[in-house]
């Protein structure tokens, strides 16, 4: 029987394709994000330029695909946000935005929830979890369909999915991530946030643990 460390060594080994993406910093570098069996590549951003600002991963290919992780829980990019077409094929709801500067495109067609996340390793995304779970647990007892997004539907939004079905189906971070990355091969969320993920489903098996011996 493969042990849990051997699952998730399986996956960042095997599974994970490489990524490129565009990221700024807090202090306004740019750089480029070399991704490649789980080890990450940075070198200076060529085409940088002057002035701060904030960090956000940029994205400027168009992507409209859905990962659907359960059909009332839908993964994208922010391209997806702006497509009222699709939105409505998918017959969502809910839009949980945590994206860093895209705007909410249709406030009077669906619910949404806005959370500004910065896509840096050193961004506690944790303190987000309890926000984003109540709102997609409001979608799912209103027999609605809820879309999770960020900018590129790469790191940030497919965290907090992974982190949901952790909290909310009690699966171990290995099965959580192969749900995800398989509704949308291109997940790939940034290190800090693969560590703080490992460190929520330690958490999370020793508050159920806690919870067992309580009933027994």
């Amino acid at each position: 029987m493969h042990s849990l460390g051997d699952e998730i060594k399986g996956f960042s080994k095997n599974r994970l394709k490489k990524q490129c993406t565009r990221v700024t910093t807090l202090s306004g570098k740019r750089i480029i994000e070399t991704w490649k069996d789980s080890l990450v590549h940075v070198v200076d951003d060529p085409d940088q330029q002057d002035g701060p600002t904030c960090g956000y991963v940029q994205d400027l290919s168009m992507d409209l695909q859905i990962g659907v992780v359960k059909p009332w829980l839908l993964l994208g990019s922010q391209d997806v946000a702006q497509d009222q077409d699709i939105l409505k094929k998918y017959k969502v709801t809910h839009i949980l935005n945590v994206a860093y500067g895209v705007e909410n495109v249709f406030p009077d067609e669906f619910t949404y929830k806005k959370l500004s996340i910065l896509d840096l390793p050193e961004t506690d995304i944790t303190s987000y979890f309890p926000e984003c779970f109540d709102f997609i647990e409001e979608a799912r007892l209103q027999n609605g369909a809820v879309l999770v997004h960020c900018n590129a539907g790469v790191s940030r939004a497919p965290a907090i999915i992974i982190a949901y079905l952790i909290h909310s189906e009690k699966l171990n971070f290995a099965r959580a991530f192969s749900i995800v990355k398989n509704a949308r091969p291109s997940v790939c969320p940034n290190p800090g946030f693969m560590e703080q993920l490992h460190k929520y489903q330690d958490c999370s098996r020793r508050q159920t643990d806690v919870i067992h011996e309580k009933t027994d």
